[in-house]
């Protein structure tokens, strides 16, 4: 009896829904390979929502309300042409993992778009291949750890003269006596949590020029979780120095 209900179920289907007030088409394909029930947007065919064979279709509008926000936002690109379809490559980025890629509707000016997963560039350009990611990359760095060291460097009590980036291999952090920062630009890649203890590692060097314990004093009154962002920097270290 189950399996002749299972077997016939349409392997495709087409219907609608309203999602945020909007309706929306889609279409439901079953797929026997499919061991869960995932979301797929395409210029040529659309949202399509991929089941498992016996997987209900009363469930389906449960999942594409779940997904509102990155489907929403792929369909906005969709119908301005600009549906990303060339897959460039993945970065990681403030602890993420972003999937890189390249849209057609973007001109090669435009400032590159986060939407859920993926790291959209314009295609007509080299800025979603390595050199162009690593720009940008170096870009939000610049900014994040300016903003961290401003906002922390007056918790502490501390001012510092400059603040530079660099592409040091073997050290996230350093400071001088003079009161000049310098920083990893792959620190972008870490959790901002991790990213924020190395800056007010720094920092707190500009108090205790030193590893004592009144430093790790001052580090634990202002990163309280500096135990455990060393801990993770140790593990992860090796794979992001790359």
């Amino acid at each position: 009896m189950t399996n002749s209900r299972m077997t016939a179920l349409p392997l495709e289907t087409t219907s609608e829904m309203l999602l945020d007030g909007k309706i929306i088409a889609y279409r439901v394909k079953r797929s026997p390979r499919s061991s869960h029930a995932r979301l797929e947007i395409r210029a040529d065919t659309g949202l399509t929502v991929i089941l498992p064979r016996s997987y209900p279709l009363s469930r389906v509008h449960g999942i594409i309300t779940d997904k509102q926000r990155w489907v929403k936002g792929k369909l906005e690109l969709l119908s301005r042409g600009r549906l990303a379809y060339e897959t460039a490559g993945v970065c990681r980025y403030l602890g993420r993992t972003l999937k890189v890629v390249t849209s057609p509707g973007h001109h090669p000016g435009a400032q590159p778009e986060i939407l859920d997963d993926e790291l959209i560039f314009a295609r007509d350009s080299d800025d979603g291949h390595s050199a162009g990611v690593e720009r940008w990359l170096r870009k939000q760095a610049g900014t994040i750890v300016k903003e961290m060291a401003e906002k922390n460097a007056l918790k502490i009590g501390v001012n510092f003269k400059v603040l530079r980036l660099r592409s040091a291999r073997t050290r996230w952090g350093s400071c001088s006596p003079g009161g000049a920062l310098n920083f990893n630009w792959k620190l972008v890649m870490f959790p901002p949590a991790v990213m924020e203890y190395v800056v007010v590692h720094e920092l707190c060097h500009l108090k205790e020029m030193n590893h004592s314990k009144s430093f790790w004093a001052l580090v634990e009154i202002h990163c309280p979780d500096w135990r455990a962002h060393r801990k993770w920097l140790h593990a992860n270290e090796a794979a992001l120095a790359v």
